[in-house]
């Protein structure tokens, strides 16, 4: 078992604060590769020690390889901690920290490549028996996919290969779009991954986005944490995240489970990960959608409804160390919602809003956890994510968090800079989010805040 004693935090922001205390809990040293642009920033103030790994771009900092791995040995680091983007799900990183001798917070780059590739990972699933999402494989031109179209009916979804996070995704409705979406997203895929391959699936129209927290060590333990909703979407981009699953009958929500933890132990997966589903909600179907082979922004709704730490938990695994915990030992309790605070200007596009934070005031009280690392007189910096924070509400059932999520929100306090907190407050006060009544293309619907694509 390798003692983990000194992690190099390769991120910034909120995670890197979020994984400084988890190690700071743990009595472990942190040491935080900071770009030129986060020297003062919360993370960096907090860190037993700083390095500086380059410049603002993240392609200059955060996402080289190369400088991280050297940062981790010079700094005398016994493991990497990458948090979630930048390099997170990149197997490179993963087999740099086993050639150098480094322990890679995170699984494995076998399973990283297992389920990074979009098209490899729908293929594994389904030889497991899984339903995935009718669709193609491969689409090599533009030909193959009109011909797939027809047969699938539109609306259909383009997908890009190697993607994540709402990028080379568009929703094309007839087919006169088709050429101009496939080119379109494509280029997308090509600039975000380097990668512009696509393939094809049926869209969904009234779908809910659960996905399944799932946790595994090297000595064959597996368990899942239980269910999280990410309907409330913008673009595939989630706004807002609750656990359990609002509306879910027992046999579904012990479906969705147990399909999570075949594919989790099928792949001999290690560490932390999210297996995430499409639910139609017409059919009561649900379809594999992808696996996140890292921490997920919205962790702490499983945090705060489990009563387990994460994050802690990744650590102890990555060591080698059994789970602290068998699936007898995870229940839920009450119900958590998280909202992402971003600096943007929802009334004008969504437009970021970099800049200096001269009021930051955020909600206390019981049943309020904020992830953050902002403070007054902090800039935010152009060059990377608007995320904020997270506001994470409590309560002993959704009506109580829900009302708590409202009065934390009017008591959300922020100038210097545009945020989302006003568009938040509008959308927890409708009745159909009330009530549960959602699904993936709802907030687009309501809100008239920009569509999926075409």
């Amino acid at each position: 078992m390798a003692i983990i004693r000194r992690v190099l935090v390769a991120n910034r922001g909120e995670i890197a604060v979020r994984v400084i205390r988890a190690c700071r809990a743990m009595g472990i040293e942190t040491v935080l590769a900071a770009s030129e642009a986060d020297g003062d920033s919360m993370p960096a103030r907090m860190a037993d020690r700083v390095l500086c790994i380059g410049p603002a771009p993240s392609a200059a900092s955060y996402l080289n390889v190369g400088t991280i791995v050297q940062a981790a040995l010079g700094s005398g680091s016994d493991a990497i901690h990458p948090g979630y983007g930048f390099l997170s799900e990149q197997p490179e990183l993963s087999k740099a920290c086993k050639d150098n001798g480094l322990v890679f917070i995170g699984p494995g780059p076998q399973h990283i490549v297992a389920m990074g590739d979009k098209l490899a990972a729908r293929q594994a699933v389904a030889g497991l028996g899984i339903s995935v999402v009718p669709g193609s494989g491969l689409i090599e031109e533009f030909s193959m996919a009109s011909d797939i179209a027809e047969e699938l009916g539109y609306p259909v979804l383009l997908k890009a290969a190697a993607g994540g996070g709402g990028k080379g995704m568009k929703t094309v409705y007839c087919p006169d779009d088709l050429e101009t979406v496939f080119r379109e997203a494509a280029a997308e895929a090509r600039s975000a991954f380097g990668d512009d391959r696509m393939y094809l699936e049926s869209f969904v129209s009234n779908a809910r986005h659960v996905e399944v927290q799932v946790m595994a060590d090297r000595h064959g333990g597996y368990a899942h944490l239980f269910e999280r909703d990410c309907s409330v979407q913008r673009r595939y981009q989630k706004l807002i995240e609750e656990a359990p699953a609002p509306g879910l009958s027992g046999d579904l929500r012990e479906r969705l489970c147990e399909a999570a933890l075949g594919i989790t132990e099928a792949i001999r997966y290690e560490n932390a990960g999210t297996v995430e589903f499409i639910l139609d909600q017409d059919q009561g179907s649900f379809y594999f959608l992808e696996m996140n082979t890292r921490i997920q922004v919205e962790h702490p709704v499983t945090e705060m409804t489990t009563g387990f730490d994460l994050v802690q938990e990744q650590i102890r695994v990555a060591q080698g160390e059994p789970l602290s915990f068998s699936q007898s030992q995870v229940g839920t309790r009450g119900h958590a919602i998280e909202c992402r605070i971003n600096a943007e200007q929802p009334l004008d596009g969504f437009r970021p809003s970099p800049g200096r934070i001269s009021r930051w005031e955020p909600p206390e009280g019981t049943g309020i956890r904020v992830d953050s690392h902002c403070y007054p007189g902090y800039t935010v910096p152009p060059f990377y994510d608007s995320l904020l924070a997270k506001l994470i509400v409590t309560g002993s059932t959704r009506m109580e968090a829900i009302a708590r999520l409202q009065r934390a929100l009017a008591n959300f306090h922020v100038s210097g800079v545009d945020t989302t907190i006003p568009f938040l407050a509008s959308i927890v006060e409708r009745a159909d989010f009330i009530a549960g009544r959602v699904n993936t293309g709802w907030l687009e619907r309501v809100a008239n805040v920009g569509g999926n694509g075409t």
